[in-house]
């Protein structure tokens, strides 16, 4: 019994002496705010307090530094224009902790520059071709820190993807960014834009500080294509018919209508049979053609009890 109560007093004694080092380990101040984010040129200021008597206390920066105050316990840091990239302020205080007689806390203060200019290019001139690979390129000048710098790439208002620096500068810098796109006729006339955004947490400025690029349109070459219409057409004598040819492509298609494979047109979107008789049953033929490819499309008329002679015909 007596060996427990021993040990009971003892680790409670152990657990006291860590606590008791622990907290007397610490400088006794506190600084607010506890980091500093601020645009290069700005005014920043924060405050180191102390709750404990000491024999002075201070800041230490080469902007701004405070010199040791015995009487006071809270001090402010204060630069009205900084201009100094890699600032490292911290306040002390004269207290006997230990065996120091002067403990300190540093300011994290993190300096920051939006970009001067953000440019979007492409390693291409000219119209794109549908399905070829190519590089869009953003060129970000003089921003700073990189590490804090997010380059996000959108087409239209939609986001595609994100680039970030794995790099530290407290300086600015110019970065380049690069995103590979491969354009299908869905993006003919798209725009694309980057913008660089600067993520500089809690404390900085919200929302992020960000510059856009001017958008970039693109034109897209691609082999004709039709729409959907109807194909089959079963009428009577002396009905009238109009067959429509829609077809889209870059550039512009050349469209031309063939019969039972004789050519009957040239450049026509349409072609009307005006009182169908048995001569007018058979296969039409609408074709499109650029310098990317051809399409074509092909329509059944049938003359009601007539039928259609269509399996010898079809191209």
């Amino acid at each position: 019994m007596l060996k427990n109560v021993l040990l009971f007093f003892h680790s409670t004694a152990l657990r006291l002496m860590i606590l008791n080092s622990t907290t007397h380990s610490r400088c006794p101040v506190q600084i607010i705010p506890w980091r500093a984010v601020v645009r290069y040129g700005d005014n920043v200021s924060a405050d180191c307090k102390t709750s404990v008597l000491h024999k002075g206390m201070g800041w230490e920066a080469s902007e701004g530094g405070v010199p040791m105050t015995k009487n006071q316990s809270l001090i402010t840091w204060r630069v009205s224009e900084l201009t100094e990239w890699d600032i490292k302020p911290f306040c002390y205080i004269n207290y006997k902790i230990g065996d120091k007689d002067q403990c300190k806390e540093e300011l994290p203060v993190t300096v920051y520059k939006t970009p001067d200019s953000v440019f979007i290019s492409v390693n291409h001139s000219g119209p794109m071709m549908e399905g070829e690979l190519y590089e869009l390129q953003c060129d970000v000048h003089n921003v700073a820190p990189v590490q804090n710098l997010t380059v996000n790439w959108y087409k239209g208002q939609t986001l595609l993807n994100q680039t970030t620096f794995t790099e530290a500068s407290e300086t600015p810098v110019n970065k380049t960014a690069t995103l590979l796109i491969r354009p299908d006729r869905a993006d003919d006339g798209a725009q694309y834009r980057c913008e660089a955004e600067l993520d500089l947490g809690a404390e900085g400025p919200q929302p992020h500080p960000t510059i856009s690029s001017n958008p970039l349109g693109i034109t897209v070459y691609y082999a004709p294509v039709f729409y959907d219409s109807q194909e089959k057409f079963v009428v009577g004598e002396d009905s009238n018919i109009t067959l429509e040819c829609y077809s889209t492509g870059n550039p512009e298609p050349e469209v031309w209508w063939s019969f039972n494979n004789r050519n009957i047109s040239t450049g026509r979107r349409h072609i009307n049979i005006e009182r169908a008789t048995s001569t007018s049953a058979g296969v039409y033929t609408c074709s499109a053609t650029n310098k990317f490819g051809r399409s074509d499309k092909t329509f059944i008329v049938e003359i009601k009890g007539l039928g259609c002679e269509c399996e010898n015909s079809m191209i």
